[in-house]
């Protein structure tokens, strides 16, 4: 028998948690060479011309263009040039089937795709009348090289380079991937998961590997394959400091619990949809990824619950990120932060914030655990209930009652679910408009003067606290729980019964607590005839 709360089924049943990094791609690019006057000093300076132009950079696409087609020669490896429809996963896959080295160039893809190059037009100089060159950034077709290689401790990965200047790179690789290879390195027995890891005999050390995944690894396995791969710049230029460095464009950050049965995850998952429903809200968002969500906040803000058939998944998005949790292969639920724009947190790009965006994303991820299991286990008790409803006296300072029922002490409840993972709180002027849209047909505005008689109100009776040294709050952990028990009562279990048991709801009669009263008033004005002191 497995249990449908969530929360035991996470602990019972789960015979492998591991969390690590998924897939990252990387950006690699020459800091010297993102601006015109950069690429002026290169072609000046370092090459020695008399006038920068675009012109010079065409005799290096065709010297890098010959160096891989050489390469790929004098290796003897396929180059595949890439069809407008075709799949390039399917195409890979095919291909490290029937590799059997432990390290090498598999293939070579050649691709035309969109490219951020530098081109130049004339201008005109107002005072002298004279004309001169001027480089601005644009969009180009060009062709794209895809080395798919396979390394000895990350297993398939792809470095794409453009063959235009600047010759911007990318990197794609697979923290998963990694742990797979040191662990068969390391002689531990597992099985594999697509894309993960399905059992260990050592689970221990499979997380220590992933969180030993780190920048300098990372690094070092792209500086590798870049030095053996043909380089668009020369030695001289590297030694110049024209070198590579690396940033993030994309970072995937997983948790993989693998259940003893397929069984519990679809019951889990099943319990999990049922939940967010109605408890999924888009401003949820905000809750999951560490960050307040104000009127001038950009981006899309969505959640929602996709059925492929029998298989569902649950999507959370904030601006450029997302959240995604599913059953993978029906054997593991899999919770992973994807960070598509790492200034959506305030962080660089460059790789060495990589430890940054890994606690951002992994926090995320057990976050959205921790209120899927708080949803299903928020019971509280008698007295909690009701000290809320009674005045309180803290220090000789007194704070009005919190009436369940209320509507303005019910927006309360129902915002703070809203804020009650937000780590850095929340301000008298951040929570002011939810409590304003959750008002039902509220006389007047909701001014600041209201929120901070109600915050007064909540952090007497012990729902939130203020942060030492700011004007910010956040929820206790008891805040917590007492706010999604009475929302989820009032919107789960009061309203739909009183909706049912009025004489004007429609249709009475079908629901089965209207029967059940209609019942009970028959049975009591039967007893009251007997005992012959009916009216």
């Amino acid at each position: 028998m497995i249990t449908r709360n969530t929360g035991q089924v996470l602990e019972k049943h789960v015979t492998l948690d591991v969390e690590g990094i998924d897939r990252l791609y990387l950006n690699a690019y020459q800091p010297l060479l993102q601006m015109p006057g950069g690429v002026v000093c290169f072609f000046k300076q370092r090459r020695g011309a008399q006038v920068a132009s675009t012109t010079l950079m065409a005799p290096m696409t065709r010297a890098f263009v010959r160096a891989v087609e050489d390469f790929a020669r004098s290796h003897r490896i396929e180059t595949v040039r890439f069809t407008k429809e075709q799949r390039k996963d399917d195409v890979t896959q095919a291909r490290l089937r029937s590799f059997a080295a432990d390290e090498g160039v598999v293939y070579i893809g050649v691709a035309q795709e969109k490219f951020s190059a530098f081109r130049m037009r004339k201008r005109v100089n107002p005072r002298t009348g004279s004309s001169y060159g001027w480089l601005y950034r644009s969009t180009v077709m060009c062709n794209q090289y895809y080395f798919y290689v396979v390394d000895a401790d990350f297993g398939p990965l792809f470095i794409k380079i453009s063959s235009y200047f600047p010759f911007t790179a990318r990197v794609c690789l697979n923290g998963h991937e990694y742990a797979k290879r040191q662990l068969a390195k390391e002689g531990i027995a597992f099985e594999p998961l697509d894309n993960g890891v399905l059992s260990c005999a050592d689970p221990e050390r499979l997380q220590e590997i992933c969180d030993r995944l780190d920048a300098g690894k990372l690094a070092a396995v792209v500086g590798k394959w870049l030095a053996r791969l043909p380089q668009p710049f020369t030695p001289e230029d590297q030694a110049a400091g024209y070198r590579y460095q690396l940033s993030i464009l994309q970072a995937e950050f997983a948790r993989t619990q693998v259940f003893e049965r397929p069984l519990a995850g679809r019951v889990l998952f099943e319990e999990i949809v049922k939940e967010n429903l109605d408890l999924g809200r888009p401003d949820q968002v905000g809750l999951i990824f560490h960050r307040r969500i104000t009127k001038k906040t950009p981006g899309r803000f969505a959640s929602r619950i996709i059925t492929q058939g029998v298989i569902p998944s649950l999507h959370v998005s904030y601006k450029n990120s997302r959240i995604k949790q599913y059953l993978k292969e029906g054997r593991a639920l899999r919770t992973e932060t994807t960070v598509n724009n790492t200034r959506d947190f305030s962080i660089g790009r460059r790789l060495d914030n990589l430890p940054a965006l890994r606690a951002i994303g992994f926090a995320a991820n057990r976050r959205l655990l921790a209120i899927e299991k708080l949803s299903q286990d928020c019971q509280i008790g008698q007295h909690s209930f009701e000290a809320l409803n009674q005045p309180r006296l803290v220090n000789e300072q007194r704070a009005s009652a919190l009436k369940f029922g209320d509507p303005r002490a019910m927006a309360l409840f129902q915002a703070l679910c809203l804020f009650v993972l937000v780590p850095e709180g929340f301000s008298n002027a951040t929570l002011r408009p939810l409590i304003a849209q959750l008002l039902p047909e509220h006389p007047g505005p909701y001014g600041p003067a209201q929120m901070t008689y109600d915050l007064r109100r909540l952090r007497l009776h012990g729902l939130i606290q203020r942060l030492p040294g700011t004007r910010r709050y956040r929820p206790t952990q008891q805040g917590r729980r007492i706010c999604i028990f009475l929302t989820k009562a009032h919107a789960r279990l009061l309203r739909p019964g009183l909706t049912q048991i009025t004489p004007q709801s429609p249709q009475p009669d079908h629901h089965p607590l209207s029967r059940a009263i209609q019942r009970l008033d028959h049975a009591v004005e039967t007893l009251l005839q007997q005992a012959k002191i009916a009216a």
